[in-house]
Order: structure tokens, then sequence, then C-alpha cells
């Protein structure tokens, strides 16, 4: 096998996708059309379409009509929503079954007339990627030491002080090749630089990383073509516009990334089929012409990746975010990659694409891209975290990383015989990607030793790299890398030189489409301003109304002046709401703008250009509601013209807002220095201060205020009224009275200044939105570098992360965890006191019996049953019985023909979770776990709830239920600016009971820090995900460690291990197993378990779509009871050797299967004998023991009001003192405020 090609090596099943794609001229027919009859109507409409020249032939297609009507000619440009689809359901009605073959058939109309398809080579030769960082306290942001990082960075320029950064490596002298056609996993532990590989390989990575290497594609530097449009890469960060819907984003995405070559080939495509008298599938025919019409609202190809993303059921619910309701974190982490997957790119770089997503669903997804890699010769590197051996069976190569270094790549038949040559086999029983994730760690890595004639010593992650450089694929890859590619053979239209998809003109459509769709859709926003300037209006114009305001003396003018600027006032704070629309907008634009969707200026000018005629509207309730009630100058012309002039200052305060956001890039930042700019020039206006007594070291900044124009303008355009030409009886002046008024105000008296200010105030609109669109293009995406906040490292490696797209470092800090050691450490703290042990001996040996067969998890175990702890609790049952839960049927759903009146989303689900019993809540995405999950633990507010609900037998009191639980939610979410340690301590502090003194708290809490390896960390700042400071594995344990310090008797988990690696999923599973053993109740929604982790479990809670239980039971030794129940049903096909149970069985219970053998699995378990016993067993815990009373508390919160506000003020001092940018923006705020205001008003306090 050495002397062969390596990359021939094959499975079965990319054996039989090979043989399939060499043979496709032999196969064509199978899938051609012309082996059947045509009826007279399409032959003839095909004849008439062949007669056009090619450019029209473009534009027009055959479509079959439904239910067998024929076919007729449709224009490719105007294809109807209803066409598009019934041209799906034709070429992929079920994508599982109908990609493949629609794929070839596209590929075989290729090749039959001699078309070459473009394919992308990608080499990395001595790649590394350095960086410089801070550590351990000094990385921490507190107030002085970001001023302290400023001087030092201002002393090492110069420089007069090194530098005393650690200098860091993420990626280290790797080098490798990407073939087309070919399917690349991208596998490593924790932090050891795959995304940072990903950004490199898809040129984004950020410039402040020193980098050094060689990057090519078909031979070419980066700097040759654009990369970021010819390879795509897919974020792990979804950022998306919540309130676009699916389809709209997706469609937005591939109207701004064009079609690429799709047109020429196409072009080129007709011309020769034509020559050759070669009639193409009508499908394909206009599939592909709708793919190559540029310029379309809805393209084809968004219509194809909702459907074999299984996106189709969502494509018209908005996304959502934080604040909206949307859809589920699966589908979104979905549409993050269909975003990239329906533009031209033929080359992907995928970064952990299958977050949020049940097994099920990621196999069909890779499926469908293994499929359009081998089938269209596409080039694709997938990263991936814990992928069942399902999944990674549809790759053909592998890049295992490790610490920054390539371990092994190449095929992956042969990635096991290489760590066998070092000594190291993967068990039976485990996945192969799991075994590939451990094998390098210090920790796991001992367990797969198997040479027992030789001594165990740890082989470093060097040693392996260096000895995968002697193994027959690393030598073979290296002779390949060490010729060069030939440029001669790449394809003309491989690698992309315009920087931009579409036309400018496309893309400023585009851009406005969009936006005008995000402004009906928060259309509440500008009625609220409106509905607020109303209010407005109404007490301005009783405050200064007209029966009040008299024209007889200069004071009278005075006031006339103060409602003028009390109105200027009104039109800077309404612009002032563009600062939080605009920064809540910047992170998709940065993403967007990074991937040149589309130029700066194309996306700026809608957010101008569409927000003038509500200006208008806004600026017009002001001014008709005001204006004759307060008694100004009657002349309409003077009306319209003050309409005018303050349509101008609302446009103006909008443009300098939208500039402050852009260069502020933070809300606090941005809306600090929005606060400043108003008061600096409310104060230089000319009213707060009259032009004569502004100092002559200020006067430069009334000048350039924009407000002393509008100012003059608008009170020159009433004061030089008729009203005002007359002279007061009692004035020594000749002057009029309106000339005496201005004079008296410092005021300009020509009319002339009301041109000037508006010529003025036009020019400043015109250059506050110029710097917008500049520091929209020339800054980035406000994060904080990131640090090492502990020195503790694995292997003396450094994580990488990628916030807002680009390659960053130093944030994760991956520890280095010890084994729990029973009940020693404790029992040397005292005062340990024994768990309460309430409850049948049989629910407790239940867990105890199950969890003997798990010897990964024994090691984390104590050796003499269930933990104790320093800290009793009661044990407490929940069972539910009948549950239903349902809500208003949503007006979208009505809106479709839904008659329904609610729709329901638990059908009477019936359960228990039993202490020391660890369950496992599955189902496919949709299926209502995390509805059950929230509905018995009390979280769902809204919604009808139906059923019996039991705690140990007693009705369940959601005020006392809250005492004794604990909820881990799937977003963690915790304070940034606080330690490990004292967000535990916070926790605790408010949610222990008041009686427990600070010395067996804090024994507590060290206890629990121990149980979840939190103990390295205990110093590391929380930090913010994705940005600083916990990796996503390190912020799963603390969301459980945060529960388990208020020592909760029931737990709920909702998908723990999501985003997470193997082996970081492990030690979470350890942590919660760990959590078990001390007697709780927990309940795991969990989605794409290894095999490992899913037998870590004791039952299985299983659900399918619709909220409905299939299974509910034991496991059993290698999940025995449950492949025996489900391999019992007739039809249902065995499990193979080797395959994750969790994955089988979510297969065999889809809604395809039920279809296919006609049943309904809900309905088979409800008449099972298994469903029986699981009834006698809710009954039983129906039924209170003997002498138990029902939960009661004295109080509703555990601490007192006293002790709450104290904890709160301890943890905001903290905030506070470690939010160094809010901080120091609070402090230069009051510096600069207090020294303009003592600059300004110098001295004037003093005359009289």
């Amino acid at each position: 096998m050495e002397g062969g090609n390596i990359y021939g090596a094959s499975n079965s099943l990319r054996a039989v996708s090979s043989t399939t794609r060499r043979n496709r001229a032999t196969t064509m027919d199978v899938f051609s059309r012309s082996s059947r009859e045509e009826d007279d109507e399409e032959a003839l409409t095909w004849a008439a379409l062949e007669k056009l020249p090619t450019f029209d032939r473009l534009r027009k297609g055959i479509l079959m009509a439904s239910h067998g009507g024929g076919a007729y000619e449709v224009d490719i440009q105007n294809l109807g929503f209803h066409e598009k689809k019934r041209l799906m359901e034709r070429i992929v009605r079920v994508a599982e079954e109908d990609n493949e073959k629609f794929l070839l058939k596209l590929r075989n109309r290729i090749d039959r007339v001699g078309i070459d398809i473009a394919t992308i080579e990608v080499r990395f030769e001595h790649l590394n990627v350095e960086a410089d960082t801070l550590a351990a306290s000094r990385a921490l942001p507190t107030f002085i030491n970001s001023w302290t990082d400023i001087l030092q960075g201002f002393l090492n320029f110069l420089p007069l002080l090194p530098s005393r950064k650690k200098h860091v490596t993420i990626l280290q002298d790797i080098s490798g090749i990407i073939k087309p056609g070919r399917m690349t996993l991208l596998l490593g532990p924790p932090s050891s630089g795959k995304t940072t590989l990903l950004l490199a390989l898809a040129g984004k990575l950020d410039s402040k990383l020193k980098t050094t290497g060689r990057v090519t594609y078909n031979g070419h530097d980066l700097n040759e073509f654009v990369p970021q449009r010819t390879a795509a890469y897919i974020s792990q960060h979804d950022l998306h516009i919540g309130e676009m819907t699916v389809r709209e984003t997706l469609a937005f995405s591939a109207r701004c990334q064009g079609v690429g070559s799709r047109y020429d080939l196409l072009s080129e495509l007709l011309r020769r089929e034509k020559a050759a008298n070669i009639k193409p599938d009508l499908d394909i025919d206009i599939f592909m012409k709708a793919a190559a019409a540029e310029g379309q609202e809805a393209n084809v190809i968004t219509d194809y990746i909702l459907k074999i993303l299984g996106l189709e059921i969502c494509a018209d619910t908005m996304v959502g975010d934080e604040m909206l309701r949307g859809i589920s974190g699966g589908q979104r982490k979905r549409v993050t990659t269909g975003e990239m997957l329906v533009g031209p790119s033929n080359a992907f770089f995928m970064d952990e694409i299958s977050n949020g997503l049940d097994s099920s669903t990621t196999s069909q997804i890779i499926n469908s891209l293994k499929q359009f890699v081998h089938i269209l010769d596409g080039t694709a590197v997938i990263s991936l975290l814990q992928p069942a051996p399902e999944t990674y069976d549809l790759f053909d190569d592998i890049i295992l990383l490790s610490d920054g270094q390539i371990v092994y790549q190449g095929p992956c038949e042969l990635v096991l015989g290489f760590f066998e040559s070092m000594g190291f086999k993967c068990p039976e029983r485990k996945g192969v990607a799991d075994f590939l994730q451990e094998v390098t760690s210090r920790k796991d890595q001992h367990q797969y030793w198997v040479r027992k004639d030789e001594p165990y010593s740890f082989v470093t992650v060097r040693e392996f790299a260096e000895a995968f450089q002697s193994f027959y694929v690393g030598r073979k890859l290296g002779d390949e890398l060490s010729i060069p590619f030939d440029k001669s053979k790449k394809h003309p239209a491989a690698l992309t030189t315009k920087k931009f998809g579409v036309g400018m003109n496309n893309l400023l459509k585009a851009c406005i489409s969009r936006e005008f769709l995000i402004m009906k859709r928060n259309s509440f926003v500008y009625i609220f301003k409106i509905t607020l300037l109303t209010l407005l209006a109404f007490i301005a114009m009783t405050l200064f109304l007209r029966t009040k305001m008299h024209r007889d003396t200069v004071t009278d003018g005075g006031i006339y002046i103060g409602a003028f600027f009390f109105t200027l006032t009104i039109m800077m704070f309404i612009g002032m709401a563009e600062i939080s629309m605009t920064v809540a907008k910047l992170p998709v634009f940065y993403k967007q703008r990074d991937l040149l969707f589309y130029p700066t200026w194309a996306y700026a000018l809608p957010t101008w250009i569409l927000k003038i005629p509500i200006t208008f509207v806004e600026v017009a309730v002001w001014v008709f509601i005001t204006y004759y009630v307060i008694g100004y100058d009657p002349n309409v012309g003077k009306l319209f013209k003050q309409y005018l002039l303050l349509v101008l200052v609302s446009q103006m305060a909008s443009g300098l807002f939208r500039l402050i956001a852009a260069l502020g890039r933070n809300q606090i930042i941005a809306s600090t220095f929005g606060s400043f700019a108003l008061f600096t020039l409310y104060a230089l206006s000319g009213f707060v201060l009259s032009r004569e007594d502004i100092k002559k070291w200020w006067i430069w900044g009334y000048w350039i205020s924009p407000l002393m124009y509008g100012q003059n303008a608008i009170v020159v355009n009433e004061l030089l009224g008729s009203r005002w030409d007359k002279i007061p009886p009692i004035s020594s002046s000749n002057e009029s009275l309106g000339i005496q008024v201005l004079k008296s105000r410092g005021l300009f008296t020509e009319a002339y200044w009301y041109w000037i200010g508006v010529g003025a105030l036009f020019g400043f609109i015109i250059l506050f939105n110029f710097g917008f669109v500049v520091a929209l293009a020339l800054l980035n995406c406000k994060h904080i570098l990131l640090f090492l906040l502990v020195e503790v490292f694995v292997n003396n490696s450094l994580p990488t992360q990628a916030p807002c797209d680009d390659a960053a470092f130093g944030n994760s800090q991956t520890a280095k965890s010890e084994d729990l050691e029973g009940n020693d450490d404790a029992n040397k703290m005292g005062g340990l006191i024994q768990l309460q042990s309430q409850g049948s001996s049989h629910k407790n040996g239940s867990g105890r019996s199950s969890r003997s067969r798990r010897a990964r998890f024994e090691t984390a175990i104590a050796a003499n049953g269930k933990r104790g702890m320093v800290l009793s609790f009661e044990q407490y049952s929940i069972s539910f019985d009948e549950l239903t839960y349902s809500i208003d049927m949503p007006k979208e759903m009505k809106n479709q023909g839904v008659l329904e009146d609610k729709l329901v989303l638990l059908q009477d689900v019936s359960g228990a979770f039993r202490p020391g019993v660890l369950t496992a809540l599955m189902g496919v995405s949709g299926a209502g776990k995390t509805t059950m999950m929230d509905v018995l633990a009390g979280r769902k507010t809204g919604g009808y709830i139906k059923g019996d609900i039991k705690i140990s037998g007693h009705p369940k009191d959601q005020d006392t239920f809250a005492r004794i639980s604990g909820y881990c939610e799937q977003n963690d979410i915790h304070s940034p600016h606080l330690t490990v340690h004292e967000s535990l301590l916070y926790s605790a502090w408010l949610r222990l009971p008041p009686d427990m003194d600070g010395r067996t708290r804090e024994m507590f809490i060290e206890e629990v820090m121990e149980l979840v390896e939190l103990n390295p960390l205990r110093q590391a700042l929380v930090g913010l995900p994705g940005v600083d400071g916990l990796s996503t594995e390190q912020r799963k344990r603390l969301t459980i460690a945060i529960e388990l310090v208020a020592n909760p008797s029931i737990i709920f988990m909702d998908e723990p291990t999501s985003g997470l690696d193997a082996r970081a999923a492990a030690i979470v599973m350890r942590t919660v197993r760990n959590t078990v053993d001390t007697g709780r109740t927990v309940v795991c929604t969990i989605h794409q378990p290894s095999i490992d982790i899913f037998e870590a479990f004791d039952e299985l809670f299983l659900m399918k779509r619709g909220g409905q239980e299939i299974y509910v039971g034991p496991l059993g030794h290698h999940s025995s009871h449950l492949i025996k129940y489900f391999e019992g049903i007739q039809g249902v096909r065995q499990i193979k050797d080797g395959h994750n149970p969790a994955t089988w069985m979510l297969e065999v219970t889809s809604p395809a299967q039920e279809l296919a053998l006609g049943v309904d699995f809900s309905d088979l378990y409800k008449n099972s004998d298994l469903y029986r016993r699981n009834k006698a067993l809710i009954k039983e815990l129906s039924i209170p023991p003997p002498n138990s009373k029902a939960l009661y508390f004295p109080t509703k919160y555990s601490q007192s009001t006293f002790t709450q506000l104290m904890a709160c003020l301890w943890k905001q001092h903290w905030s506070y003192w470690r939010n160094s940018s809010y901080t120091a923006v609070r402090f230069l705020f009051t510096i600069l405020i207090a020294f303009l205001l003592g600059s300004m008003f110098w001295d004037l306090g003093s005359k009289s």
C-alpha cells in the first residue's frame, strides 16, 4: 500500500460513489428523460425554444404542469413562488433520497458536452501563526490594569520598556493539501487551533497575528485573487438579523454573492448542446437557468438549500434573537451554513456547523455536502465537535490537529493504523473521532495503550507529529508537496478576481430592499417615536401657549427663543435613538462586509436615505401641532421654512449619532459619547451662552456647532417677520423689536442667515453620513484582545477562538483537571454530614447497578458508592401524568390556512425522574424536549398546561419548588466580570439557607468546585462567550456548578454538551455523573452523544416531533434494553456493529420511517408492557410517603432583603471595577464635562 495512491483507499460507501462518478457516461441514460414518450405539446414547445438565440434561451424554460397537465414555457426571471415549489418537488422531493440523483443528472449534462468543472486545490506550507498576550492576574481587565496597559504600550512603542507579554504559538509549522472531490474532516481537542487554521485557509486571519508560511489555491498566493469570494468560510458564531425570516436571510445572501461562473457555464453548455442536437432533462434545464439568473430577489438556489438543510419547515419564520422569539438554536446553526452555501463558491471551510443539531440531522447535512463534493468536485474542510461514527464514515480525509501541530493528515481509513504503530488502539465500542480527540491528551491517553509488555509513557504531540512525517502517509504527503501545482491545469473560472459578486446597482437594490424590510418589521419603533413626539408636542404647546406668549418686550422675545431651543432639543433627542439601532446591527454588518457581500456605502446609504421620509413625517407631526398653537408667525411661508429647517436638524442629528455609533461600536461607549456630543452642542449653540459670552478659546466650537446654525436660522425666520417689525413704546432704540431681541441674545440679525443655516445643516448631514461610511469601512468589530487569565496550560498550548470571525487567541483556558479521589478531601475539611437516605431502596439500586457498567466514568466516582457532601439535602422525585402543553396558534400558521385555535407542543406525556438515576431526554429537533423541561421546572409563563405534576407525591407548588430545584440553561449566561469563584460565591450567598455560617458556605463551594473540576480555574475571569474568558466547555461546567451551590435536590440540564467536542463533553458528563452520585435527581436533554456518553445515562425519555413519548425506560448494558425494544418492532432495521445506539434510534424512529412502516411509534409505546410498568411507577410515586409533608418555606426568598442588597452591591462593585472600558468612559466623561463647564463659564459668575 505504501507505494500505491493512498487517496484511492476507500470504504465501500466511497467506492460506490467513485464508481458511479467514473461511469457517468454509461449511467446517464438511467436519469435521462429521452427514454420516455413525450407528448406533442412538449415537443412543439421545445422546438420553438430551440429556435431562439442563446441569450433568449437563457431566459426561457419548460416547466411541467402539476397533475399531468403537460408542459408550458416560463420566463426564468419571473418564476413565481408556486412554480419554484413545484420544481423543487420534482427534482428533490426527499432530500435524503433524491439529492444525489439530482446532482448526478446535473453533472451528466455537463460531462456529455465535454465541459470541465472548475476545481480548487488548497495547499498550506510551513504555516505559523503567533501572537503576544498578557497572562495571569495582569490579564484581568481591571481599571488599574487597563490604564497600566495603555502606559506600558506607550513606553513599549518608544521603546523605553521591554514588553511583558507572553509569546504564544497557535499554529506551528504545519503543511498539507486539501484536494478537490474529497471530504476533509478537521478534528482536534479543545484549543488546538482548528478555527485559526480554517481562517488561515480562507484568507481571513486577523492582521494583528504574526503569520508566516504560504497558503495557495491552485498554486496562486492569496494576494493574486479574492479568497473571500473564491472560498466560503462558515463561522461557528451565528450572527443574523433577527427580524428577517430564514428564507429572506438566505435570499439576501444569494442576491449579494451572485451567480459566479454559472451564467458563462450555462451559455457554453446551451451552445454545445444545440450544436450536438442534445435535448437536456427539462427539470435540470430550468433549474440551471434559474440558478444562473442574476439579481433576483428569490433565487431557486435558496429553495434548494432550504430543502437539503431541512429548513423548509421554518423557512417563513423569523430568525429571532435574544429579544425576539424565532427559530431554534439548531435551525439557526443551519441558517449560518445555508447563508454561504447559496453562493457560487466551490471551496468551503466550515467551523463547527453541527452545534445544536441532533446526530441524525448532522449526518443528513454532511451526506448532502459529501454528494456535492464528490459529484461536482468541490473542496471542503469541515470542523466537527462530536461526529457520530455514521457521520465520520462520510469523510474521505482527516486532519488531526493538537496543540497547533498536525498529528495526522490523510485518508480516514489509515489513521487508526498510524496510532496502532505508536502503540495506541481504539476500543471496539468507541467512536474513532472520540478516540482521536483523546489519544493526544495527557489525561486520557493512557487508557488506549495496548503494548502491555512495554511500560507506558506519555507520547507528546511533537512526538506524534514527528512520527507522522516518517509514516508512509506522511511521506507521501511530503512528496506531493514537493511538486509544485501545475498552473496550466487550472480552470480559468476557479479563482475569483472580482471583489463583489454582482454589480453595484444590484447590491444597492438588495441593501435597500433589506433595510426597508427591517424598517417595516421594526415599525413599532417608528410608531413609538411619532407617538412620543405627539405627546411632547402637546406638552410644548401647552407650556408655550399663545395666550401667554406676548410680543411687547425683549423679554417676550427671549421666551420665544426658549421655545425654539426646546424644539431643537427634542429633534436632537429623537435622533439619538439611532445609536442603539446602529450598534445592534453592527456585528452582522462586519461579518457580511468581511465576506464581501457588499461595499460599505451600499449598506450605509439605505440606512440614511430610507429614514428621510420618516423624518418628514416626524417633523410634520411636531410642526403642524405646535406652530399655530404656540403662536408663531401665521405666514404659511414661515411655517414651511421652519418645517424644512427642522427636517434638516433631525437628519443632522441622525447622521451625527450614526457616526458616533460606528466609532464607538459598543452600546455603553457610544451612548456616553452621544450624551457628551449633545452637551457640547447645546453649550455652544448660542442659547446657553450667547456669542459675546463665549470665551475666545471656545469660539471655534461655536462656529463648527451644527446647532448654532439651526438656532440662528430658526430664530431669524420668526423674529424678522411682520409681527416683530415694530418698535416697543418704551424702547430707546429705533430698531424693530425682532432686531432688539436678536441682538440681546447675541444672534445674527440678517435674513440671509436662514439660508446659511440651511446650507450649513445640509453640509453637516453630508459630512456626518460620509464619516459614517468611512468609520464602517476602516474600523473592525470592537472586541477585547483575548488574554490568558490563569497560567494553567495543557502541553504548553494556548487556546484559540474567532470573535467577529477573526482569529484570536488566549481566551479558552484549557485546564488540567485531576480525577476526584472520593471523599478524602471532604473528610479532611471536617463537618461531613452523610446524605439523608429517603425513598425506597430499589430507586437508588437502579442507579448503582447501571453505573457499574460504565468503566469510563468510574475513575471520577468515589469507590464507596454515593459521595457525601458538607451539606445535607432532601431527596425528591418528580412524577407527571398526562401532561399537555399548548399555546395559541401563531398568526403566521393561521395565515397559511391552519384552522385550529391552539398549537399543541406536548401531548399527554407521562414519566418519573428519581434520585440517583440519570435520565436522558432525547428526540429530534422540534420534539419538545426543552418545552417539557420548561413546563416541569415552571419556566413557562404563557400557554395552557394540563395534567398532574407531583413532587414526591405532593402537588407541585412553584414557589417552593424553585427553592429545591436548579435549571442549567443551554445558553451559559453569567456575569462576565466576576471570577469563577466569585460567581459561585454570589449564587451560594443568595440561595443557601440564611442560618448558614460563612465557613460552611465556603467549604461547600470548595467541594462543588472539586466536584465539577473547576479548582484550576477559580481565579479565571468568566468573560463574554466568543470574546474572552472561559471556553465553552468551562462555561458549561460553571453553569452546572452555579446550580449545585444552591444545594438543589432536582436539577434540569438543557443540552449540557451542546457546542463541545467529544473530550470536553466527556468532562462535562463526568461532572453530571458526579452530581447524580450525590443522590440528586438529574434530567438532561442531549443532542449528539457519543456511545460512551449515551451509555453513561441510566434511563432514556425519547420523544418524537409533536411532543409525544415513544420510549421511556432503562438503557441496559450496552443499550441492550433500548435496542431490544425497537428491534422487536416489525420492519425496524437492526443496528450495525459499532454504530451509536443514540444515532440509530433517531434514524429508525424518524417520520420517514413511520411513514414507510405504516406505524405510529407513540401508539406502539402506549400499548406496550413498558408503558404499563411506567404508569404503575408513576402511580406509586404519586402517593406521598408516610409521615411526609408538602414542601414549605416561611419566606419566598432564601435571604432577607438586606442580604440580597449587600450581595448585589458586592457583585456590582467587582463588575464596575473590572469593566474598565465602562469605568474609564465614565471617569473621562465626568472630567471632560467638568473641564468644559469650567472653561466655558470661566469668571462669568463674578459678573454682576
